[in-house]
């Protein structure tokens, strides 16, 4: 029996590294990634600041992995119905498959958006931004357009890279709702804002993108000159999905025995609850999903009458982390914080990921490097 994780961020790596423990000898575990590392997106936007940290945040599949075959491919198109991957370089025929492939930036085709902003997915991406941040001239506006928590976290490496580069320039953020970290609950919100604006990024609200030239963004009411333009203004489905994020049930399924984890797919979980796209949730869902995927592998071939029942998820995350430049924002059930203890515990979740992937070195590395900028 074949089973297939397509893709290896958080939620498919985590899931194949749990079905490794729990898969019978007999299955087979095929991992495709479209490059042979995986990346820890959540400190992408420190490599802004600090490039060596590269290193630290990519793990080789090959180490992460034991007993799963890796194959580096692109997926281009997943059909459910039929138990089949296209890939690439071919086709990958599976038994049981989850879709891992996480999203991709939305630019919701605004004209001229997609042509003259930069996103932040990828290792490339955050060279470009320090490159063209530092070429800027004295003075130079940044503008990054989104709020949510990766255009926080850009917009507070960027300003914190000037101060130690000791150079002048603007940071402005922009969000067209009303409120930075517009899906977080009110008091981390207000608390996200007060840190921004405390560490001299310029945070502007109820301010909507509509089109963008190679030297202005135009919203509603206001024209906004710009020398350098980041996008973070929301997230699409992948590629092979059609850019869709097709929204599930608690179980997680597709369609067959074909599952949806991470930010692929739109969650709703046992309480009814939409989940939030973020690597939190992609973590918990794939614990959730290698369990049906092993009930699946364990009854094929019983003489069991009924098909096995996929685990309902519920989304219990204790609470949310934000890095702002040198600083940080934490919410742990009713409670928000700022200062040294906030960036603690967010130097110690980015550790104790690696470490729960196998790579104990590069989170070492990684509170090495962070302490070194403190």
């Amino acid at each position: 029996m074949r089973i297939a994780v397509l893709g290896a961020g958080y939620a498919g790596l985590t899931l194949a590294r749990q079905l490794e423990k729990e898969l019978p000898e007999s299955a087979e575990l095929v991992v495709v990634n479209d490059r042979p590392e995986h990346l820890v997106q959540h400190e992408l936007h420190r490599v802004v600041r600090r490039p060596a940290l590269a290193d630290e945040i990519t793990v080789g599949l090959d180490n992460a992995l034991d007993r799963a075959t890796v194959r580096v491919a692109r997926v281009t198109d997943v059909d459910h119905e039929q138990g089949v991957a296209e890939l690439d370089d071919g086709r990958l025929e599976y038994d049981v498959a989850a879709v891992c492939l996480g999203a991709e930036t939305a630019f919701h085709d605004l004209p001229g958006v997609e042509e003259h902003a930069t996103p932040l997915k990828r290792l490339p991406d955050a060279a470009r931004i320090r490159e063209e941040f530092l070429d800027l001239d004295a003075g130079g506006r940044v503008v990054v357009g989104g709020a949510g928590l990766s255009g926080v976290q850009v917009a507070g490496e960027l300003t914190a890279l000037a101060r130690e580069e000791e150079i002048d320039r603007e940071v402005l953020l922009l969000e067209r709702l009303d409120s930075v970290t517009p899906n977080f609950p009110a008091a981390f919100q207000e608390a996200v804002r007060e840190e921004l604006e405390s560490r001299d990024v310029v945070v502007r609200t109820g301010r909507a993108v509509e089109r963008a030239t190679d030297e202005t963004i135009e919203c509603e009411h206001e024209t906004i000159d710009y020398d350098q333009f980041l996008w973070t203004g929301g997230i699409r489905g992948p590629g092979a999905l059609s850019g869709e994020r097709p929204i599930v049930s608690d179980t997680l399924e597709l369609g067959g025995d074909t599952f949806v984890v991470g930010d692929a797919g739109r969650v709703t979980d046992a309480d009814g609850a939409a989940v939030p796209a973020s690597a939190a949730a992609a973590v918990r869902e794939a614990h959730s999903v290698a369990g049906s995927i092993v009930d699946i592998v364990e009854h094929d071939g019983s003489a069991e009458m009924f098909d096995p029942r996929p685990e309902r998820f519920r989304f219990d995350a204790p609470g949310w982390l934000v890095s702002v430049g040198d600083g940080a924002v934490a919410q742990v059930g009713p409670t928000v914080f700022r200062g040294t203890a906030a960036k603690a515990m967010k130097t110690t979740v980015g550790a104790g990921y690696l470490s729960s992937v196998g790579a104990i070195a590069n989170a070492a590395d990684l509170v090495r490097e962070e302490l070194a900028g403190d």
